[in-house]
């Protein structure tokens, strides 16, 4: 079963956010460190929120980063969310240098914590061994070499793809090129991020400076300090946001709420959105002076569909290989047939997430196109023929809900898409 695991040693705040988090899926509760290790191998959980304190009066985290790197050593983490009572960056850093993709001081707002675990969620993207972003089609050996050169520099990306092709893949092989590369890699969803959060959550906030800020607590520039701050989803930041962020990175400081000192920051800021190219350069939807400076090298990420069966079935192999473990599986060729000519909507997790299914559903050792559980496969078109995509992506929608019950967490994670985009698409189409 997947879901959320909370491992915390109070049950009040335990069963708290428990309750805050159940909208977005099954949550499981363990207490003790002793039982993380079980909880991992029963669960298989998408996202693990862990306390980083579990001895009285210790605060020094040493117990939680201990459990950290335990689990970052597993063949297949979950994404992790360290949760700590004290407010300190050094320990926030810490915890992101070893795996964890986030961290939430306590007491958290509910609306705070729903964020934190919707974004959690949403980055449980597809991740090749190492991290590697795998495809031989010259558009991925085009991209590759355009990270390799750019990952040196200082110089802002900003990086364009649909939905599931991997722009966080992208965003964390441009920090390793880096000289930043020993620092920190800090991402933030701007899409599940809630417009009155926006600003605490960048540039932090001081004790006392807005009902329930019962502590101080760093921005994401702080904590980034010396590493890379990745903003994903940015093209849903609102207009009166962006300014506030255009100024941060014009003046390479950022003042907390409820403070009047601004605090100098040292991080490279890699920003990435799934909405068509024109669309940025609408002034009504983005402004064009924060476009230019995030803008200054452009990284497009291909959709599956565009890269050809080669790399389909590369992807098919290696996604069916770590899923399998030990267990002998064979593709059969129909299925590959089918599936190369997939048009794969959701293009790398999705296919990750069929994978990932068949070797459950799977009947036999000969893996049939019906144990993927996709729509009928429809071949690529000719260009001439065009596409009808708003169409396919209506169908992609109510065929995601219909096998989800109508549940919506579940359906967004069928279409690999964030809970926020998966309304904003039952929006658009009157569904």
């Amino acid at each position: 079963m997947s879901g959320i695991l909370i491992l915390d040693d109070d049950p009040d705040v335990a069963l708290a956010a428990r309750l805050a988090l159940r909208k977005l899926g099954a949550v499981s509760v363990r207490h003790q460190p002793r039982e993380l290790a079980a909880a991992l191998d029963e669960m298989a959980p998408d996202v693990l929120l862990l306390d980083m304190n579990f001895a009285p009066g210790a605060s020094d985290g040493a117990a939680g980063l201990a459990l950290l790197r335990e689990v970052m050593a597993r063949r297949d983490a979950p994404t992790v969310v360290v949760m700590t009572a004290y407010a300190e960056v050094e320990l926030a850093v810490q915890a992101l240098k070893g795996g964890a993709v986030d961290f939430i001081t306590k007491p958290w707002t509910n609306e705070r914590l729903v964020a934190c675990a919707q974004a959690a969620l949403a980055r449980r993207a597809p991740a090749p061994a190492a991290g590697e972003l795998l495809g031989e089609s010259a558009a991925m050996q085009s991209l590759r070499a355009q990270i390799a050169q750019v990952g040196v520099s200082e110089a802002s990306v900003l990086i364009l793809g649909e939905n599931g092709v991997g722009k966080e893949l992208v965003a964390r092989a441009l920090h390793r090129a880096s000289r930043r590369a020993t620092g920190p890699l800090l991402a933030v969803d701007m899409g599940s991020l809630p417009e009155a959060l926006v600003e605490s959550e960048l540039f932090g906030h001081r004790r006392g400076s807005f009902t329930d800020a019962r502590e101080s607590r760093p921005g994401r520039f702080v904590a980034a300090a010396g590493g890379t701050l990745f903003l994903d989803e940015i093209g849903n930041l609102p207009l009166g946001s962006q300014a506030k962020l255009l100024a941060a990175l014009e003046r390479r400081e950022v003042t907390p709420l409820g403070s009047d000192r601004p605090v100098a920051v040292d991080v490279r800021v890699l920003a990435a959105t799934n909405a068509p190219e024109a669309e940025l350069f609408d002034p009504r939807r983005f402004r064009p002076d924060l476009l230019y400076r995030l803008n200054t090298v452009v990284l497009r990420v291909p959709p599956l569909r565009e890269r050809g069966a080669q790399d389909i079935a590369l992807l098919l192999r290696h996604y069916l290989a770590q899923f399998a473990r030990a267990r002998p599986v064979e593709l059969g060729a129909d299925a590959l047939a089918r599936l190369c000519a997939y048009r794969w909507p959701g293009n790398v997790r999705e296919l990750r997430q069929a994978c990932e299914r068949a070797m459950l559903l799977a009947r036999g050792p000969v893996l049939g196109w019906e144990d993927f559980g996709l729509t009928t496969a429809v071949p690529n078109p000719p260009a001439e023929a065009g596409l009808d995509l708003a169409q396919r992506e209506r169908e992609a929608v109510q065929q995601a809900l219909a096998q989800a019950d109508g549940n919506i967490s579940q359906a967004a994670r069928l279409l690999g898409l964030s809970r926020a985009a998966l309304y904003r698409r039952l929006d658009k189409h009157g569904l």
